[in-house]
């Protein structure tokens, strides 16, 4: 049951309230629920264990049992094991919860007209309906309270098109377009909305699609990393997944108030072009 209490940080500031920050104290987040998706790797991995290392309590879901255990192992948090693109079974997961983290995420690399339409119908269920589901239903909990953030993992590709990819720059696409309306309609009630957009992050999502982008751009596997996946940046190295979780971490965190309805780039100049 949801603590009926209140205090100043939990009620939407109206107008003429001055939203006081301390901008040299670690982010506190002490009282707060979180649920991050896609948590037993990667990105989803270092987001689950900064927010945990922020006093959050985390609800880490992911449908690999053995990589949610090994993240429980190193950190105080919760684990669910659920798969993200069964969007009936998302009504059975939490939804009194502060913080959503949208961060479930897998790839496809194949030219449209190969595409298998199974494919893309599973990737766009997983990455854009689910967000928007879980969105949702987390809504009303954080609109309750006075207070949320919805902080969604898009990509560079929900900024940029890329060639073979058609899956995942749609449903990423979509997600900036979604992360914006609930920033309009969240606002108001003291809910932000916010997109993480990096480059190719050292991921095992990553390291997955290296065969299929050497076969699709014809190239051999040694070289997709500097060919294909840094090829557009100007900082030449993947970006790390603790470097996610930290700006994750800061739009959590009260500096951040005013932060809504935009998406940060950690694209290594890509979207510079």
């Amino acid at each position: 049951m949801a603590d009926a209490r209140t205090d100043a940080r939990d009620a939407a500031p109206d107008s003429c309230t001055r939203v006081r920050t301390a901008v040299n104290e670690p982010i506190d987040l002490s009282g707060r629920t979180a649920l991050v998706t896609g948590a037993a790797s990667g990105i989803g991995a270092s987001i689950a264990r900064a927010l945990a290392g922020a006093g959050a309590k985390v609800h880490a879901v992911d449908r690999d049992e053995e990589g949610l255990a090994a993240l429980a192992d190193g950190a105080a948090l919760s684990t669910i094991t659920a798969d993200l693109a069964d969007l009936e079974a998302l009504g059975h997961l939490p939804t009194e919860v502060d913080i959503l983290v949208n961060n479930a995420g897998i790839q496809h690399v194949s030219p449209i007209e190969e595409f298998p339409l199974e494919r893309f119908d599973l990737i766009l269920d997983l990455m854009l309906v689910s967000p928007f589901r879980l969105i949702r239903q987390s809504l009303p909990h954080m609109y309750d309270r006075g207070w949320g953030r919805v902080v969604n993992i898009s990509s560079v590709h929900g900024l940029r098109a890329s060639a073979f990819k058609s899956a995942y720059v749609t449903a990423k696409h979509g997600l900036e377009g979604l992360s914006k309306v609930v920033a309009l309609e969240g606002g108001p009630h003291g809910v932000t909305s916010t997109c993480v957009n990096p480059a190719y992050v050292r991921t095992p999502l990553v390291e997955q699609q290296i065969a299929d982008q050497a076969r699709t751009h014809g190239i051999p596997e040694s070289e997709v990393v500097e060919q294909v996946m840094l090829a557009p940046v100007a900082v030449k190295r993947l970006v790390e997944p603790d470097e996610v979780a930290a700006l994750t971490l800061f739009l959590c965190g009260p500096a951040s108030a005013s932060v809504n309805g935009t998406s940060f780039s950690m694209d290594g100049g890509w979207t510079a072009h």
